[in-house]
């Protein structure tokens, strides 16, 4: 399997710390491992396929994509596309200001630089999406994490049809940079959802 570059130690200690984080989560992933740390190994592994040579500070972002997301429920918010774009916003820009944060701690020696801070939470925020390569690979990690791991369960929930899942596998797609979608096309995935990326690519 394709690796990372090893990090910095004070890199090293804020990834710990992120993990740490996760470990908070209260809702179980597979194996009954804490949702946000499956989710965040899920990316970094995504990240070694799709950027082996990822900087520290990618590597960072990647790992910590949803950063106690569970601390703002999608249910706070109302289930409309409005709604929803609102606590996507919220949770990003939240999500940024704690990681900051963490990122500042006295445990991480030798220090890490504002600039290296901002970094890191500019690309969670995810900003300059056209733009700036390593937020278009953090986009497209995501993406690629979301039909590896989340959309079996999420298409088969009884409020979402058919055309609204080709309609969401679209704009997944439409996320993506020419390398996310080579790597989504030579992915493992279920008959269904075979037959459903068929048609929204169709």
């Amino acid at each position: 399997m394709t690796s990372l570059p090893a990090l910095p130690s004070n890199y090293g200690t804020a990834l710990s710390l992120i993990d740490e984080a996760h470990a908070q989560d209260p809702r179980k992933g597979p194996n009954d491992v804490p949702y946000e740390l499956h989710y965040a190994q899920k990316m970094t592994r995504w990240l070694a396929q799709r950027k082996p040579d990822a900087s520290p500070a990618l590597q960072l972002a990647c790992r910590a994509q949803h950063f106690r997301r569970w601390e703002i429920p999608r249910s706070t918010y109302p289930m409309t596309r409005p709604g929803y774009l609102t606590w996507r916003a919220k949770q990003k820009s939240v999500a940024a200001t704690q990681l900051s944060e963490l990122l500042s701690s006295a445990q991480i020696q030798p220090a890490l630089s504002p600039d290296e801070i901002e970094r890191v939470a500019a690309l969670v925020r995810k900003e300059d999406l056209r733009s700036n390569q390593e937020t278009q690979v953090l986009e497209d990690v995501a993406c690629l994490v979301f039909l590896d791991d989340q959309f079996d369960d999420f298409e088969s929930k009884p409020e979402i049809d058919e055309e609204k899942i080709v309609s969401i596998l679209q704009k997944t797609w439409g996320k993506m940079s020419e390398a996310g979608r080579g790597l989504a096309l030579g992915m493992e995935l279920s008959e269904r959802a075979k037959m459903l990326v068929g048609k929204a690519l169709a």
